[in-house]
């Protein structure tokens, strides 16, 4: 090539003067590149940084998750435990949604229980589920929830509509209250028809699992019968749901139960019991735990909330509540509360449990 003046341009002889050697073009194609993919950087940052999630997922260790991963271990599982806030809607439409996949995946081999329904509620929930009576009969008899309308009843119209099996897996709130009053021996007062609504007596306790050294530590200096009792009444609730979610295991099928976060958090409670008693049998269960925590940040997982289950849903924690709790809490997953005595109330609103527990002081019931 040769060049050649121009005025005062030079250019290489036998170019068109808007022809740009190769070299130039891959060069400003890769600057062109490298401004897109800063561009893109700042615009997911900005994004991330404006977005206002309703929820995170996190693995036990505190690594980034997500649903899909919660529905592949959970489809692979025998038993899987949601730790629920009791008033959280996201725990509530996140329970449906895992509910209706798990439903799909297992391909109706399923089967669902939950602690807000007592054992003397089980006829009921059969005629339901069986389409024998009407909703409206069901809803009118059954012991609810003040909650139960917006937050449970999905889950069991799902059951109804599909022929789902629905285990009311807790024991009855009189029971557990003759616990808390007398102690666990005072559950021998009671005939074996009733003691079929129950796990099998006496009941191996265990003082030093945390979830119950919580609670003693939490009443201490309330009266007597209330510190020393009120654990062994949680652990009472515990190993019934255990026992009747093991008697409802079917082979090849998933067990899917819900209940308040303290009752499966860390292994114990519910997840203790089934364990112990699950140890007759030659295989042991694949167990799979979820459960909710409230924090101010959802950008990491908080230190404590760190092992407190296989897979940790991360909410705000100024979420709205569906409901208003009428009666204080004595065990919760948030602070611990000081012990407090509720009001004398009706049957119905005393199973008004909030935060992820349903120990309450059951001396009036």
């Amino acid at each position: 090539m040769t060049l050649q003046k121009t005025g005062k341009v030079i250019l290489l002889k036998g170019m068109e003067k808007n022809h740009e050697p190769s070299f130039a073009k891959s060069s400003r194609k890769m600057k062109i590149k490298t401004y897109l993919g800063m561009l893109s950087i700042c615009v997911l940052l900005v994004a991330a940084k404006s977005d206002r999630p309703a929820y995170r997922i996190y693995n036990s260790k505190g690594h980034s998750a997500d649903y899909n991963d919660i529905l592949k271990a959970a489809r692979n599982a025998d038993v899987v435990f949601f730790g629920e806030s009791h008033t959280n809607p996201i725990c509530h439409w996140l329970e449906l949604q895992l509910a209706k996949d798990l439903f799909e995946e297992k391909n109706g081999r399923m089967v669902i229980g939950a602690e807000m329904f007592e054992r003397d509620n089980q006829l009921l929930l059969n005629e339901y589920i069986s389409s024998m009576i009407r909703k409206k009969d069901f809803e009118a008899e059954a012991k609810l929830w003040p909650n139960y309308k917006t937050d449970y009843a999905p889950i069991v119209d799902f059951a109804a509509k599909n022929g789902i099996k629905f285990i009311a897996t807790n024991i009855p709130r009189r029971f557990s209250a003759i616990v808390n009053l007398k102690g666990l021996e005072g559950l021998d007062s009671i005939n074996a028809l009733e003691r079929g609504m129950m796990a099998p007596l006496p009941l191996k306790y265990n003082a030093e699992l945390n979830c119950y050294k919580k609670i003693g530590e939490m009443v201490a200096g309330s009266p007597m019968h209330m510190g020393d009792n009120l654990p062994k009444a949680q652990a009472i609730k515990d190993a019934t749901m255990a026992w009747f979610i093991l008697k409802n295991l079917n082979e090849g099928g998933l067990f899917y139960h819900i209940n308040g976060s303290y009752h499966s958090e860390n292994q114990e409670g519910i997840v203790w019991y089934l364990k112990e008693y699950n140890k007759r049998n030659a295989t042991d269960l694949k167990i799979v735990t979820i459960t909710a925590v409230d924090q101010d940040d959802l950008g990491e997982l908080e230190k404590d909330n760190l092992g407190k289950a296989d897979f940790i849903v991360c909410i705000p924690d100024d979420m709205t509540k569906t409901q208003e709790s009428s009666a204080p809490a004595i065990i919760s997953t948030a602070a611990p509360a000081p012990p407090m005595k509720p009001a004398k109330t009706d049957t119905v609103k005393k199973h008004a449990p909030v935060a992820g527990s349903s120990v309450d002081d059951d001396d009036d019931d």
